[in-house]
């Protein structure tokens, strides 16, 4: 048998397990075995790709951002938007079967590579909580910025969804002069520490949801995190941001860490050693994008941490199997139709902080 062979073999027995053991939907009592991700999907064009994603019975989806293209400062242009995405039949049957938590990237933000800058920030926060139905008395209804976090699971097996804002309080990027690129996107490290990736208060907030008592802790970030050598939007462009946010992790002792994001219109699964991380563990990126946005860049592009990446429509999986005396967490990424095409078993031992 090939390794693609393998790998969906090895998955396909993993989400038999989840599905004889837990059920079709993880409660807050139970421990949560099958979550489902993506992001980039284009509100004019189909998203046949929803099908796949339902059949493999998720009990939880992570939309990392780009949940449309508004690209707008009119709010009812984007409430006509978000409307579209929510008339797809796939997305309604996901609706109907299992919990879905968001975050935005740029262009359902409001605009391109947007940050702190965009003037209709806070009336597309009020379309993305009335769209995701926020509850009235969530801190998203009450202040500024969409990060927010969540448990699912009883003690012991417990996994914590943390899902950053990396528009509301970001500020300016700095691009190559013309005729100097040197890397394959627009963007170079703006050196400048006063410029902020999370702003202060959501910093703050994020210190303290990393102390919280959890075994796994996914960490969503709409743009990519340890991938920084291509040019485009990732948190290299503030190369100091980047380094606070591993310190945190270290300074924390945070265990369990994963982290997810989209944007790139590909998939990639990128890993920073336990050296580098100084976590003491391996951090791995699983970026899933784009549900029906495919064709994000090239085999040539740059990224020394890189383990696998894959170019057309695809959504990502992280599959646990908490009946193993040292639980596994499979990262995949799979293909419109479902097949995996390449995947990462870790473990939770291989995870803790030192």
């Amino acid at each position: 048998m090939n390794r693609l062979g393998m790998i969906h073999l090895q998955l396909a027995v993993t989400f038999a397990l989840a599905l004889f053991s837990h059920g079709n939907m993880a409660t807050g009592d139970e421990p949560i075995s099958r979550i489902a991700l993506g992001s980039c999907a284009r509100e004019n064009k189909p998203q046949p790709i929803w099908n796949s994603i339902v059949a493999g019975r998720p009990e939880l989806f992570l939309f990392i951002g780009d949940n449309i293209y508004a690209d707008t400062e009119d709010m009812a242009v984007m409430r006509a938007k978000y409307a579209k995405l929510a008339a797809m039949p796939g997305y309604r049957k996901l609706k109907a079967i299992c919990p879905i938590l968001a975050t935005w990237d740029d262009h359902d933000y409001g605009v391109n590579d947007g940050g702190a800058e965009y003037s209709k920030r806070a009336e597309s926060q009020q379309v993305f909580n009335d769209f995701f139905a926020v509850p009235a008395d969530s801190p998203r209804r009450r202040r500024p910025g969409i990060y927010a976090a969540q448990i699912f699971g009883p003690p012991d097996r417990r996994v914590q969804v943390i899902l950053l804002d990396t528009r509301y309080f970001r500020g300016p990027l700095k691009q190559w002069p013309k005729g100097r690129r040197k890397t394959h996107g627009p963007y170079m490290p703006n050196t400048d520490k006063s410029v902020t990736m999370l702003g202060d208060a959501q910093w703050k907030w994020l210190a303290a949801q990393l102390k919280v008592p959890a075994e796994i802790r996914i960490v969503a970030s709409s743009i990519q995190v340890i991938a920084g050598e291509h040019g485009w939007e990732t948190w290299a462009n503030l190369p100091h941001e980047r380094a606070r946010f591993f310190r945190l992790l270290a300074e924390t002792k945070a265990s369990g860490v994963i982290l997810i994001s989209g944007d790139r219109h590909k998939g990639e699964l990128s890993r920073l050693t336990a050296k580098n991380s100084g976590t003491g563990y391996p951090v791995y990126d699983l970026t899933s994008s784009g549900l029906n946005q495919g064709g994000g860049g090239t085999d040539d592009e740059p990224n020394r941490h890189r383990i696998d990446h894959f170019f057309k429509e695809n959504y990502g999986t992280i599959t646990i199997d908490w009946q193993k005396k040292d639980p596994s967490i499979t990262l995949a990424i799979h293909d419109l139709r479902g097949a995996p095409v390449f995947a990462e078993e870790l473990h939770l031992s291989g995870l803790q902080a030192e």
